[in-house]
């Protein structure tokens, strides 16, 4: 969202880390014939391309999100993100949250409870933050106000 007249950005020259690999296919995930269970990895894939809503960056090349601050339990249908802003006072921080929120709304089956908060400590604002994004009717609400899903949807897009 950087642009003619824009404010400036909060953290001009953020942190930038390699991505991690691909992960190799196993032949238990190639078996048709054996359940698919959906584990951290599979989570982390979904969200580590994300966009960051400042940067040209994504959230993993940023260390927002990490494959070690990912839970999940397939047999209780339960996702944890935890996310790391790049700075305390991060002021797109709700809306990170929020893109993270509607990429595993969108990917996942409708079974799992999703629990995405910042990482304790690391946002002066976290209890809001976090309080928003675990109201199911502020993120309804949030998604259908036009800009701000136009906004979601271009962090959740392939970069060209």
């Amino acid at each position: 969202m950087v642009g003619p007249g824009a404010a400036p950005l909060e953290n001009a020259n953020p942190l930038v880390y390699r991505r991690s690999g691909e992960r190799p296919v196993t032949a238990r995930e190639e078996d048709d014939e054996l359940p698919d269970s959906i584990d951290d990895r599979e989570i982390f894939d979904l969200i580590r391309s994300i966009n960051d809503p400042e940067h040209p960056l994504t959230l993993e090349e940023l260390n927002v999100v990490e494959q070690v601050r990912v839970k999940v339990n397939d047999a209780e249908s339960t996702v944890v993100v935890e996310f790391t802003p790049t700075i305390p006072h991060c002021s797109m921080a709700t809306l990170i949250g929020l893109s993270i929120k509607v990429k595993l709304i969108r990917s996942l089956p409708e079974r799992f409870k999703m629990d995405v908060h910042i990482t304790p400590g690391t946002h002066a604002s976290e209890h809001a933050v976090n309080k928003q994004l675990a109201d199911k009717e502020r993120v309804a609400a949030a998604l259908e106000n036009s800009h701000l899903l136009e906004v979601v949807n271009q962090c959740l897009s392939a970069r060209s």
